[in-house]
């Protein structure tokens, strides 16, 4: 089987300075840009499922207020205007942080993290430190991770999450400035932070694309697998494109390979029993011990097999058991304690994503027409434009790893390394993938919302409608926004 590969760039402190350019040029140069986070806990998940939303966002404050971000994803996307229509070259970063505040971190949480190759080592050596609250002193300025968040708030560039309320929050309050009490005054400042939109790939999936299932890495690769589908139809498809990164560069880039097939390999003899609870919500609570199979694509073949009959039967079924379900995540010791972890009490297909126990090891399929561009991205070569431009050198094939080299990484995958770089990845394709179906060419959009569905919507677990990122005419900016938002737009 052909594999791809992603590369995903590890941003530590020893590196941070030295690579401090290319990430700016990535975030100025790019079209859209998505957002993950690894945290250290999420406190009392029932509180995180109050079905009034305010008490919910009371909830949401006290975890971002009392917990921080472990690791920062940040997936550019730039549209190459020289290419064919939904071609995208993606610039990925995994940050790995360390708070100086103090912080709750829980044991769930540092037990599921190990378990998918967090190395806390590095985090405690290398983490690139940082303040949650307001400023503290001149931190936003010079080469900081708050600064970072500036520059990609100065980008105005549209912001792609999944399942982003609770990273919104987080995002907030450890790199922007205190969260403000009300639910109402956060949603006007977030509107006013992101002019460009927020878009929620949860949302996307689960309102627009009706998938079965809209966990990311099942929304992922259903949409890598449609996309599959229409390329080899001759149809519309989308196309992404990789820096191809210097040897200098090696020892700060993880590549993930994936395998370009559009089915599972399993052979239709082999009977194998799918677990329920994974196929729904992509968690399960026996995680890696569990007899049943957790693999994302014969979950697909199965609700791809008997069309709409299957889908029919599958949500029934998931709709049955939806309780029991939610009570398991929010009673149990071992409910996953990543920020998705907030289980549906209503609909099934709300079920929360991003926390699959296999969830970057079973990756098989990163995207077909997915290319590395012929250009180096050293720090000197940042500066100038050419890895993203429309003079950038003609994209070449990535070729192919060795029959070792993919073996060693699928060894490698067994172990569900959890990396918010990836899943960011994950996040700004399904993205991708929705604007193409829904809208058509992007560098047309001139200039209305980019994907205006989906525009400002954000998933709520539980709830038929979204949470509406718009600012009230009951509602007024908060304090600390509005003085930080002068710094944004170099007014202070």
């Amino acid at each position: 089987m052909s594999c791809f590969r992603v590369p995903v760039i590890d941003v530590q402190s020893d590196n941070f300075r030295e690579l401090w350019p290319s990430l700016l040029l990535a975030i100025k140069c790019s079209s859209f840009i998505a957002l993950d986070t690894e945290l250290s806990g999420l406190g009392a998940r029932k509180s995180l499922l109050n079905q009034c939303i305010e008490e919910r966002y009371k909830a949401i404050c006290n975890a971002a207020r009392t917990r921080s971000i472990l690791s920062l994803g940040i997936a550019c996307f730039r549209e190459m205007p020289d290419k064919a229509e939904h071609t995208y070259l993606s610039q990925i970063y995994n940050l790995t942080l360390l708070c100086m505040d103090e912080y709750v971190i829980e044991p769930q949480s540092v037990q599921f993290l190990v378990q998918h190759g967090f190395d806390f080592n590095r985090q405690y050596s290398q983490g690139i430190p940082y303040h949650k609250g307001n400023d503290k002193g001149d931190v936003s300025h010079g080469q900081t991770v708050r600064s970072l968040f500036l520059e990609i708030l100065r980008a105005q560039k549209p912001l792609i999450l999944h399942n982003g309320l609770i990273d919104l929050a987080f995002l907030y309050q450890c790199f922007y400035a205190h969260l403000p009490d009300s639910l109402g005054t956060f949603t006007a400042d977030l509107s006013e932070m992101f002019p460009a939109g927020i878009y929620d790939t949860k949302y996307a999936s689960e309102f627009e694309t009706r998938f079965v299932a809209s966990y990311l890495e099942y929304a992922y690769k259903k949409c890598k697998r449609e996309n599959c589908k229409q390329m080899d139809a001759s149809g519309k498809y989308l196309s992404i494109e990789f820096c191809n990164y210097p040897a200098s560069m090696s020892t700060h880039i993880d590549y993930r390979y994936c395998s370009l097939a559009t089915a599972s390999s399993k052979s239709g003899t082999e009977a194998v029993l799918l677990c329920e609870t994974f196929s729904a919500y992509g968690w399960c609570p026996q995680g890696q011990n569990c007899a049943q199979s957790h693999n994302i694509d014969l979950i697909i073949d199965e609700d791809e097999k008997g069309e709409k009959r299957k889908k029919r039967r599958h949500r029934r079924k998931r709709k049955q058991n939806v309780e029991a379900v939610a009570d398991m995540f929010v009673e149990q010791d071992g409910s996953p304690p990543e920020k998705q972890s907030c289980a549906p009490t209503q609909e099934v297909s709300t079920a929360e994503s991003n926390v699959p126990t296999e969830k970057e090891l079973n990756s098989s399929t990163v995207a077909m027409g997915e290319q590395e561009t012929d250009s180096a991205h050293t720090q000197e070569e940042a500066a100038a434009p050419a890895v993203l431009s429309p003079e950038a050198p003609r994209a070449k094939s990535t070729s192919a790893p060795s029959d070792q080299e993919a073996e060693e990484s699928g060894k490698r995958g067994e172990g569900g390394i959890h990396r918010a770089g990836f899943d960011a990845f994950m996040t700004g394709y399904i993205m991708a993938y929705v604007c193409m179906q829904k809208q058509g060419p992007t560098r047309e959009a001139a200039e209305n919302p980019w994907l205006p569905d989906c525009h400002n919507k954000v998933y709520l677990s539980g709830k038929t409608v979204p949470l509406h990122i718009v600012k009230s005419i009951f509602a007024k900016s908060s304090k600390a926004h509005s003085q930080k938002l002068k710094l944004v737009q170099g007014l202070a």
